[in-house]
């Protein structure tokens, strides 16, 4: 046990205490208490007891407040709050033993490692807002919520709140004091009027902007400044600070910290179920789909130039040797083949890495968000007059350059016969026809590439083109041409990012697929089955997740009335989710039985058919939904935008 400092407090605490609790030493020290590391005796365990200062609890109006206020936080249970065993007087000395939590604070981590990344900083937001939900349904007003008040333990990661209302036991202590942090400090905290549970809200608003940026919305010189800034001056947004945090978490921590209430998430589970949904919207893609939807997806860099210059070389090697009436087609075939055979080759790469065509969708959308966040920091403005100008222009060009240039090509190759004055009655036509062609060519190539430019001042054009050309027919056939070629024992697994019934999906179409002939042909219908769920499963996600990203843009009215019909639809859909979920995991387990003889294919087939009228259901649903869309009364672009 290592050597206190010698403190008169100390010695005489532990004097008071001695035979139930050894203090080992000082761990914290503030104007609301002396934090100390002890064991407890009879149960050995290490706890951590806060002390009232001495000269604080000779005022017997604190005293008994900060005895009342500790007793109603040991009330509290909750996983992420710090359970409190005892609050005890002994001798003058007026204390409560807590779990002692082996980690560090919030502040701590900031200071010596920087803003926490977004992830990390969203999740830790959350379990803060758990906690406070917890303790506001019970009445208490934590009233204190900073950064040395957010503790994380080592090892698990988890988020715990310390010193529930105990500020409150300093704040009614006498009409002139105002206890708190003023950098945490809510405008109307600061003016001393009457609190409810927002207030606490704007306090974890304000550690929210600390933890992710590393400063304080306000800071002054003194306290009375900053406390002024609190109540005069609007919080800085988050983005303001350059920070790509995510838009929606970043929105949220912005109406943490308005000035009026009413303007704040109407409750912490109101603002925990918001920032469930930003997470949840936020699953970090393994590297190799990053990989893919960055690099590997597209076609570009120096292998294009490179293979445009081989198939330009080949076909003019093909006109001298064989002909010009060869060289076009050669050009046509190669132009089109040599692509497709390198969306093959990169399908092929993404199967063996375990995923499939299924998970793109999710990948492309997630680096579509990502690219829009960065996008918001940028200081160009889009140029919405500009980009009107130039796409008519180029929608205009390109049909016709590739009108002329057609019959350019076609005079030209017929001119090295006697059938160009039939066609043509004149080569001034065939004269015309070319200039139009490269004058409309040249218009066409500046247009596009202007209006690329300008259109990239505002999304990721380059991204949403190949989120196009994946999502197609071609991205299916290069998937499929690959799966040909590729045998199953190559792909491996990864089940960490693909949703749970893409999964199942995939993990029963395996088992189907190493059955025997005979059986394969007696359930013949359960490739089309599986599909089929796995489709409605990802139809419904879809459509809950709109419905929660509505719910979430619309913030506190979204539990009115007028949002009734809205959070049924979603309750629904979530309950519809998880049958079609469960009916695919029905599948796949009776394809394991089926492999370990355990059960009949007659058993099997049972279960097919309740799976099809689970689908029908579904689709049922959907089209239900699909009306309900047409009477939402929340915008219906908030509803249908996929983030």
């Amino acid at each position: 046990m290592s050597q206190p400092t010698v403190d008169p407090i100390y010695l005489a605490f532990q004097l008071a205490i001695a035979g139930r609790y050894s203090l080992d030493k000082e761990i914290g020290r503030g104007g609301m208490g002396i934090v100390y590391l002890a064991r407890e005796v009879h149960l050995d365990r290490s706890v951590a007891i806060k002390l009232l200062p001495p000269e604080r609890a000779a005022q017997r109006t604190l005293r008994d407040r900060f005895l009342r206020e500790a007793r109603l936080a040991a009330k509290l249970s909750h996983p992420n709050i710090i359970p409190i065993h005892s609050v005890e007087e002994t001798d003058g000395f007026v204390f409560y033993v807590m779990a002692y939590v082996d980690g560090e604070t919030l502040a701590d981590r900031v200071r010596t490692r920087g803003p926490l990344p977004n992830n990390e900083g969203a999740r830790v937001l959350r379990e803060v807002a758990w906690a406070l939900a917890h303790a506001h349904e019970r009445g208490l007003v934590h009233r204190d919520v900073k950064p040395d008040n957010i503790l994380l333990e080592n090892g698990s990661g988890r988020v715990l709140v310390a010193d529930f209302g105990i500020a409150a036991a300093f704040s009614e202590a006498g009409a002139d004091e105002i206890s708190g942090t003023p950098e945490f400090m809510s405008p109307e905290q600061a003016l001393g009027t009457k609190l409810d549970p927002r207030s606490d809200l704007y306090g974890l608003g304000a550690t929210a902007f600390y933890a992710f940026s590393g400063r304080f919305p306000f800071e002054g010189k003194t306290a009375t400044e900053v406390l002024a800034k609190q109540v005069t001056e609007p919080a800085p947004q988050l983005a303001s600070l350059g920070i790509t945090v995510p838009r929606k978490i970043a929105a949220l921590i912005d109406r943490c910290l308005a000035k009026s209430p009413d303007q704040r998430p109407e409750s912490a589970q109101a603002l925990a179920e918001q920032l469930s949904v930003a997470l949840e919207l936020r699953r970090e893609l393994p590297v190799a789909l990053r990989a893919f939807v960055k690099r590997n997806a597209r076609i570009d860099g120096a292998g294009m130039i490179v293979s445009w210059s081989a198939i330009a070389g080949a076909s003019v090697y093909a006109s001298n040797l064989i002909g010009p009436a060869v060289a076009w087609p050669l050009f046509a075939f190669l132009a089109t083949s040599a692509p497709f055979a390198y969306l093959s080759y990169a399908a092929a790469r993404l199967l063996k890495q375990g995923f499939a065509h299924s998970d793109l969708d999710s990948a492309f959308k997630s680096e579509a968000e990502r690219a829009k966040e960065e996008l918001m920091i940028d200081p160009r403005e889009p140029l919405p007059r500009v980009e009107g100008f130039l796409a008519p222009i180029a929608a205009v060009t390109w049909p016709t350059f590739l009108a002329t240039a057609g019959t350019f090509i076609t005079a030209l190759t017929l001119s090295l016969g006697v059938l160009v004055p039939t066609i043509f009655g004149s080569m001034k036509l065939f004269y015309y026809t070319g200039w139009v062609a490269w004058l409309s060519g040249v218009l066409a190539i500046f247009s596009t590439i202007a209006y690329i430019a300008v259109r990239q001042r505002r999304e990721d054009v380059d991204s949403l083109f190949w989120a196009r050309i994946w999502d197609s027919r071609l991205g299916r056939w290069a998937f499929s041409v690959a799966s040909q070629f590729l045998p199953a024992s190559a792909r491996a697994h990864a089940m960490t990012h693909r949703a749970t019934e893409l999964s199942l999906g995939m993990a029963a179409e395996q088992l189907f697929d190493t059955l025997p002939k005979e059986t394969r042909q007696s359930l013949s219908d359960i490739p089309a089955i599986l599909k089929r769920l796995q489709t409605d499963a990802q139809e419904l996600r879809k459509r809950h997740e709109s419905l929660n990203d509505a719910l979430s843009e619309a913030g506190d009215a979204a539990v009115s009335p007028d949002y009734a019909e809205v959070r049924e639809m979603r309750d629904t859909l979530h309950d519809k989710l998880g049958q079609t979920v469960g009916a695919l995991e029905t599948m796949r387990l009776n394809l394991l039985r089926l492999h370990a003889g355990s059960t009949s294919v007659q058993s099997v087939t049972t279960h097919l058919g309740l799976a099809a009228e689970v689908s029908a259901e579904v689709e049922r649903l959907i089209a239900a939904h699909a009306d309900v869309e047409q009477t939402l009364r929340f915008p219906r672009t908030a509803a249908t935008t996929p983030v």
